[in-house]
């Protein structure tokens, strides 16, 4: 089995402002103008548009999520006197909210800045209008607060599907890589695989670190950048688990290998089954073919397709036709 060697836990993650920023900056244009409450915990991981706080109705003010302040805020802010300006913002941070995100590239009032520096709060500034900001920053935060887990195992994109091998070290399963890549399939991550839990669809997506992302260990080899030599097409930024081969030792299975494959093993990984295949390993077996083969089987499955049960069928009719 896979070593969970991170909490296994279906739980959401907890994650600061920085946190946001780091995993945002790029796709959300995020600049830090204030950065002093960047390690202020994200209380609800969504955004909110604090338009009637502004007025001094604070009724319902949700000051756990990040507050964003757009065109109808900013010219709201304008169209107030210096004072009345510095009033109403200190009045959202005297209410706990703790960041402010200035969307649509305006430059900001220094007396807002100075407020916020004062009460502990980070101001973040992004061109991006407020409506695609909102829409892009959901995905940000749902990617953060997903529940997430590292184990020991080896992931490849084999015939569509992503397939992560565990098992005990030394039982090959980098070398099985090596050889599905060979055979046009693709690398996720070798050895150490983080998953995380997509909550709105129940489903595990699978990625390598970005540490290790495109590297192989092979042992008698070393370590292996993989797009340079079997090029970009041979990896994958991230995939969708849809199924788990455990390779086991085959004296560690002995009487409980299942040779008709009516069993339907799952593999619970945090909170979501996984469809699992047990292989056993020995001397010349061919793990590539039978992992190739395993994955082409678990799409049949997918699709309805069922070898046992319409073998069982065949027989059923064959038998029943000869005692006629």
């Amino acid at each position: 089995m896979g070593e969970i060697i991170a909490n296994e836990t279906a739980k959401p993650s907890r994650f600061t402002v920085r946190d946001f920023v780091a995993a945002g900056s790029e796709r959300l244009h995020m600049k830090v103008v204030v950065d002093v409450g960047l390690e202020h915990e994200v209380v609800e991981p969504m955004c909110n548009r604090p338009g009637l706080a502004l007025t001094g109705f604070y009724g319902h003010f949700a000051w756990p999520r990040l507050q964003v302040m757009g065109m109808a805020e900013r010219s709201y802010l304008e169209s107030l006197s210096v004072g009345e300006r510095r009033a109403r913002v200190k009045a959202l941070f005297d209410r706990q909210a703790y960041c402010l995100i200035f969307t649509c590239g305006f430059d900001l009032p220094e007396e807002v800045l100075d407020i916020a520096r004062s009460a502990g709060a980070a101001v973040i500034a992004t061109d991006l209008e407020t409506r695609i900001f909102f829409h892009l920053a959901t995905f940000v935060l749902e990617t953060l607060l997903a529940p997430k887990a590292k184990l020991y195992a080896t992931t490849v994109e084999v015939a569509g599907l992503g397939v992560m091998m565990e098992g005990a070290p030394g039982l090959g399963k980098s070398e099985t890589a090596l050889g599905l890549i060979k055979h046009g399939n693709a690398l996720v991550a070798d050895d150490l695989t983080c998953l995380r839990r997509d909550m709105a669809e129940n489903v595990l997506y699978a990625s390598a670190s970005e540490v290790t992302r495109n590297y192989m260990e092979i042992r008698g080899i070393g370590i292996i950048h993989v797009p340079s030599i079997f090029g970009v097409t041979a990896v994958r930024g991230e995939k969708k688990l849809d199924l788990v081969i455990t390779f086991r030792r085959i004296e560690d299975v002995s009487g409980e290998i299942d040779r008709v494959g009516e069993d339907r093993n799952m593999r619970t990984i945090l909170g979501v089954e996984v469809p699992q295949v047990v292989i056993p390993v020995s001397a010349g077996r061919d793990l590539v073919n039978l992992v190739e083969t395993a994955a082409q089987q678990q799409k049949l499955r997918a699709s309805g397709h069922d070898a046992v049960r319409d073998l069982d069928a065949r027989l059923c009719a064959h038998a029943t036709a000869r005692g006629n």
